[in-house]
């Protein structure tokens, strides 16, 4: 029995999927043996052309013929997917709230004093760029 299709511009990555485009990110435009090559895990050939062609219709990649074999490249950007997955986890985990996520990398010692020092950094310099703008 087929699968049901689903609306591929909504669908999240698995972390299988994820890999391949971390694979893709890396290396820009790659046939299916270059992305088997390069994962961190050995993978039969034939799932990686599985994988690269579920991306291919969920709309995170795009592929071309180029001498009877295709080229997949990335479709969406890395910042595209990290801001899909960080928003998914904000709203399933901490009901929507990022502030809770950052108390809780904090609680988890994941977030340093140092890493936290250059987060207000990066704060500033945004609330800099932004008055900025509003001149």
């Amino acid at each position: 029995m087929a699968r049901p299709k689903t609306d591929k511009k909504t669908d999240s990555l698995t972390p299988l999927e994820l890999e391949i485009m971390h694979v893709l990110w890396e290396t820009g435009p790659a046939n299916v043996q270059t992305v088997q090559q390069a994962l961190k895990r050995e993978l039969a050939y034939t799932t990686v052309q599985t994988m690269l062609n579920i991306l291919e219709r969920k709309g995170k990649a795009k592929r071309t013929l180029k001498n009877r074999a295709y080229f997949y490249k990335p479709a969406v950007s890395r910042k595209q997917v990290i801001g899909k997955h960080v928003n998914d986890v904000v709203e399933r985990l901490f009901g929507g709230s990022a502030e809770s996520l950052v108390m809780s990398l904090l609680e988890t010692k994941h977030l340093t004093p140092e890493k936290l020092a250059r987060l207000q950094q990066m704060v500033e310099k945004s609330n800099d760029e932004e008055a900025d703008e509003n001149k």
